[in-house]
């Protein structure tokens, strides 16, 4: 018998169908161990041996796997073809080793790009040993991040309460926000002007623009000035043209590679508006196969644009038949990646049967969308280029110091562009504005006489560079060569859940939490958060995975100054660490106001300066005369400077039915409102709710918010009173405990009877043991332990798949109605094995029974320090995949 090992259960599936009755194909989930989160998992003094723990719910499966082996002639290691897929792989031997369930077993590693009964079978018939250069560039990643994330991020702490942590390619991801920030708000707008004239030349009208005043010629800023503007349409005006030059000139346009992970997860921003994680999950079930047809795309991780012959002969095949033969291209084309490291220059993704087309299959949503993307941009890849025919006219006076140009461009073949046309960034577009080819001419000739019909002149200011997309966050990364292709989506996740970033209309904004952690990084560990450094760490980890390098040298260069850099940054009081932070985002958190007067100083003593403070809930701005001055701001008011009066506290005005006055007030917490009753010592308070204003906050709104709670009426079925309010959640109505949210603040002020009862209605309808019983949101199946029915179910707190006593709740931006059965197991497996400790908890009983079994590499047993009853802290669900987190 053989023992095939993959990652996923679906994929298990499949192998198994195209395999037969001779191989048995068991599902790893994922990684199996990992590093604990805890000192001394990476120990730099004994030559970086590493401690592994296993996984608590890995052990079951590594248990089947284990007795599998030892039934087993040959032991097949079928992980994903890459650097974290050879890991896993690593990683199954090891703990078969220890656990002896190899003995004389031959054990074999393949891959396949693609999960078809071809691919499959060509890989089991060309087996190969474990890559260990691949390995060890896997374990210096993962050391380094380790020892950057548990010895940086306590120091962080310490220093700067508040932050979450940090990691050796988020930090550096986070600064390129920060800095693009720092360049919007440095900008300063430039005004400028364009003239545009409306021609006949014994023609239909055609529009040109200024290219010559004054015998000059105008690029886009050179015209300032409405004074200038004038001046140039009154020499239009006046001005005798004649058309000097028609100038025709024929242009091609070349196909965009197929995708790689970046360039997918680019066009998926831009074309789908998916977030990278989101791209890559729809992607993961496409490659995995969602039906019996197997695989319907290749391998999605991968940074090389090489196509099998195969590919490109069915590519073609299929442009003749769906396009023509002039679409087709006399020779294929062949693109060069740049990766730097051909060990991990996989196939470029494509589907794995182009002959299928989009509109053959009937995938659901996600998965439909992203492989037609998929499909058309391979397909698009091989076809014939885009000719075009481009006319420049150039219109002068006689005298030459008057000049226009009239543009047009002219599609003769459209090619590539029948099939699929790459989408642009904002950047791009810029660029290409600037050069706008315009539409389509009417015949012109050279010497003919032209009249002016009309002018125009419009106003325009310089804009800043675009805030970071997804796609153009992906796009920079991958420039500088930070990061690589796998890394993406979960880099880009860390930041938005450690809410060093906030997402608004897909662009990225820095926090005011992201901003200090960047600028103390670049204060105490400059070197480390260059970019041209994280770079060539990026190039020395390649240099390991090609066999040039040795990781533990790399690790011994890397930790010997990061070290010492650690250290002298622990050592460092707050106040010199504030003092230099006040320094560093002296612009950001004190503006200039724009009087000559002393951003700094206290707006309510006029005595004290102000200055970075830091407690347990974070960073805030505080008077240096406290507690004489009791002045506090947040670091950043939603507005900037002008959240108050200089940012501090206002009155908006006298309540009528009061005759008290009610005033803004800005906490550490954020803007609040307040007013204090006739007779009552405490005062009444309300947060401003989310995306209102405090520069803009009126005495109207301030009073609707001290009115809240307010009485919708009473309930229809037992008379209780149904109120409305703004509670830590957002808007809500309550009725009897029952807190059902609302969809906006505004309807809070508005929300009706009927309204408020319907609300209520459907929230008791999703809270089990509430009202009528809860109706599951999506069946996936029977469980293939119990043939117990799997569910998707709507919870009080998210969507949760729920098997028998078990339920899992859905990580973060899983979408429950894309969810499988596939994708719902080790959900429910994480949770079951989680279980027992709970139970074990509860009795008071030692728990070493269900401690997770430790797996030493390199290491001597002796030297783990710490007990192994300890609960691991372990976060992530087994699938997935460690990727540059720490």
């Amino acid at each position: 018998m053989n023992l095939v090992i993959v990652e996923s259960p679906a994929k298990a599936k499949t192998i198994n169908k195209y395999l037969g009755s001779g191989y048995e194909v068991l599902a790893s989930y994922g990684h199996i161990r990992d590093l604990p989160s805890k000192d001394g998992s990476v120990l730099p003094d004994d030559d970086f041996a590493m401690v592994w723990e296993v996984d608590a719910k890995a052990s079951k499966r590594l248990s089947e796997i284990a007795e599998a082996a030892k039934r087993a002639d040959r032991v097949i290691l079928a992980t994903d073809p890459d650097r974290e897929g050879e890991a896993i792989s690593w990683h199954v031997l090891e703990v078969l080793n220890k656990k002896k369930a190899l003995k004389d077993t031959e054990v074999q590693r393949v891959t396949f790009n693609a999960i078809t009964k071809a691919a499959v079978l060509e890989a089991m018939a060309n087996p190969r040993q474990l890559d260990m250069e691949l390995v060890e560039a896997y374990l210096a990643r993962r050391a380094l991040d380790y020892l950057v994330g548990f010895n940086l991020s306590p120091v962080l702490w310490r220093k700067l309460p508040g932050a979450r942590s940090a990691g050796r390619v988020q930090s550096v991801a986070l600064r390129i926000v920060v800095d693009r920030e720092m360049e919007i708000e440095k900008f300063k707008a430039q005004e400028y002007w364009s003239v545009e004239a409306d021609l006949v030349a014994d023609s239909p009208p055609f529009t040109t623009r200024l290219v010559k005043h004054a015998g000059k010629r105008i690029q886009r800023l050179d015209i300032p000035t409405e004074e200038m503007a004038f001046a140039a349409r009154d020499a239009i005006k006046a001005g005798d043209f004649t058309i000097k030059s028609v100038e025709k000139k024929p242009a091609k346009r070349s196909p965009a590679p197929p995708f790689t992970t970046s360039t997918l997860q680019q066009e998926a921003s831009r074309k789908l508006g998916f977030t990278a994680q989101r791209t890559m999950q729809a992607a993961q079930k496409l490659y995995e196969g969602v039906d019996d047809t197997g695989g319907l795309i290749t391998y999605m991780r991968t940074d090389g644009l090489f196509v099998s012959p195969e590919g490109i002969a069915q590519a073609r095949e299929v442009i003749a038949d769906r396009f023509g033969p002039a679409y087709v291209p006399a020779e294929p084309r062949y693109y060069k990646t740049k990766a730097k490291n051909a060990q991990e220059a996989h196939e470029a993704i494509r589907p794995t049967n182009i002959a299928r087309h989009p509109e053959s299959l009937r995938l659901e949503g996600d998965l439909q969308r992203l492989y037609e993307l998929i499909w058309k941009r391979m397909v698009a890849s091989q076809m014939e280029s885009a000719r075009l025919d481009r006319t420049t006219v150039e219109i002068e006076t006689p005298d030459g110091q008057t000049g226009l140009r009239a543009t047009g461009q002219v599609v003769a073949f459209d090619g590539f562009i029948a099939a699929y046309e790459e989408g642009r960034d904002e950047k791009q577009k810029g660029a290409d504005d600037e050069e706008d080819e315009g539409g389509r001419l009417p015949a012109l000739k050279e010497g003919a006489k032209a009249k002016v019909e009309a002018i125009r002149t419009d106003q325009h200011f310089t804009e800043p560079p675009p805030r970071f997309s997804e796609a153009t966050l992906v796009k920079k990364l991958e420039e500088l060569g930070i990061g690589r292709p796998s890394t993406y989506a979960s880099i880009l996740t860390t930041l938005r859940d450690r809410e060093y970033v906030r997402m608004d209309k897909n662009r990225f904004y820095p926090e005011d939490k992201g901003r200090l952690v960047t600028a103390f990084l670049e204060q105490f560990f400059t070197r480390w958060v260059e970019y041209d450094f994280t770079a060539a760490l990026e190039s020395q980890l390649d240099e390991v995975s090609a066999g040039e390098l040795d990781w533990k040298a790399l690790l011994r260069s890397f930790w010997t100054d990061f070290h010492a850099a650690t250290q002298a940054a622990g050592e460092l009081r707050t106040t010199a660490i504030l003092d230099h932070l006040n320094d560093a985002l002296g612009a950001h958190i004190f503006p200039d106001k724009g009087d000559g007067s002393d951003p700094r100083e206290c707006p309510l003593c006029h005595q004290g300066q102000l200055s970075l403070k830091t407690s347990r809930f974070g960073a805030f701005i505080g008077c240096s005369r406290y507690p004489d001055c009791k002045y506090t701001r947040p670091v950043a008011s939603p507005d900037g400077a002008e959240g108050g009066a200089d940012g501090g506290d206002r009155e908006l005005g006298v309540d009528p039915s009061t005759g008290q006055p009610v005033q803004l007030k800005i906490g550490r917490f954020g803007p609040y409102v307040e007013t204090t009753p006739p007779g009552e010592e405490k005062p009444k308070r309300s947060s401003l709710p989310k995306g209102w204003s405090p520069a803009s906050l009126t005495l109207e709104q301030a009073l609707r918010l001290l009115a809240l709670p307010r009485e919708v009426g009473p309930h229809p079925e037992d008379g209780k009173m149904i109120t409305a309010g703004l509670g830590r959640y957002g808007p809500f109505v309550l009725h009897a405990g029952t807190y059902a949210n609302v969809s906006d603040i505004d309807e809070v002020f508005e929300v009706g009877i009927n309204r408020a009862v319907a609300l209520l209605a459907e929230k008791r309808a999703g809270r089990p043991g509430r009202g009528s019983a809860t109706a599951p949101l999506k069946e996936l199946g029977a469980h293939p332990e119990d043939e117990a029915p799997v569910q998707v179910m709507a919870g009080r707190f998210g969507p949760y798949v729920k098997w028998g006593k078990v339920n899992a709740t859905l990580p973060k931006g899983m979408a429950p109605e894309d969810l499988t059965l596939e994708d719902a197991l080790p959900l429910l497996a994480a949770k079951a094995g989680a279980a027992p400790k709970k139970k074990a908890a509860a009795a008071k009983k030692p728990a070493a029974k269900k401690a997770p079994a430790k797996v030493a590499a390199e290491k001597k047993p002796a030297a783990a320090k710490k007990p192994a009853a300890k609960k691991p802290a372990a976060k992530k669900a087994a699938p997935k995949k460690a990727a540059d987190a720490e």
